[in-house]
């Protein structure tokens, strides 16, 4: 299996997983063209893409899928409640509801030789999921947007050969930064986004022997800095409660704006 990130920030996500055989995008959160371009980058076209995973309906994550939409024709896997929502957004155009696939947290479902397995996730967005991968013997997750964690995350994360996982803000930037007082309690909350230093407990929680590679992503462009999300990051694995050392793994920084590097199992 492989991955790569084409964008992953606060102003837009897409990221791309495949196996040998088939690829899906996920989230369109970037212009069409921008994405065709980072998709050419790694030597495929928008148009290989057998679906397009949608987590939710923020604008960072479905801002170019109209144009993806009406252009290719590609098939849409979200939940009942995300899908709902998109057909209600103005600034997206038309877009055919017989492009949509409904898909369920928990419920497997399969295109081409991958399984997909949706997960819940906690955040301030009508019926919000994560997204894991597998083609039969790897496994890699996309995992962002997370107000928190809790055991149900860490059970469907724990073996993971590979992942992207949001380590959005660093709190202290956060506070003390210009955002209003409503939009800082609501990053900070159960369903907003996961700071350096929960991303790094979590990864502590999750990691094994046979991680390949951690991806961190969706940073948010005024609160945080790559090299500060990754030092963060990596003293929290070093100090939790298990046996590694943030050094142990390769953990690289996805840019908002340029493709990072493919990561293979």
């Amino acid at each position: 299996m492989e991955m790569f990130s084409i964008a992953s920030g606060s102003s837009g996500n897409c990221i791309c997983v495949g196996s040998n055989n088939v690829h899906v995008m996920i989230d369109a959160g970037i212009s069409g063209k921008r994405i065709e371009e980072g998709m050419n980058q790694m030597n495929l076209t928008t148009r290989d893409m057998a679906g397009v995973l949608i987590t939710h309906e923020h604008s960072d994550h479905i801002g170019g899928l109209g144009v993806i939409a009406r252009r290719y024709g590609i098939p849409i896997y979200t939940t009942q409640g995300t899908a709902d929502a998109i057909m209600m957004s103005s600034s997206l155009g038309k877009i055919d509801p017989g492009l949509f696939h409904i898909i369920r947290p928990d419920e497997e479902f399969t295109i081409g030789d991958l399984t997909v397995r949706p997960i819940h996730i906690s955040h301030d967005a009508a019926d919000p999921v994560a997204y894991i991968l597998k083609d039969g013997k790897k496994k890699m997750g996309v995992i962002t947007d997370l107000g928190y964690y809790d055991d149900y995350i860490i059970e469907n994360i724990s073996d993971l050969d590979a992942m992207l996982i949001e380590a959005n803000h660093d709190v202290h930037m956060l506070q003390v930064g210009p955002y209003p007082y409503p939009l800082k309690q609501r990053i900070l909350g159960d369903r907003g986004h996961l700071a350096n230093e929960t991303c790094g407990r979590l990864l502590g929680e999750v990691l094994h022997d046979n991680v390949k590679q951690v991806l961190l992503g969706h940073l948010s462009k005024e609160n945080n800095y790559p090299d500060l999300a990754l030092e963060s990051v990596r003293a929290e694995v070093t100090l939790g409660d298990n046996p590694y050392k943030g050094t142990d793994f390769k953990i690289t920084v996805a840019s908002r704006s340029s493709v990072s590097e493919r990561i293979v199992v």
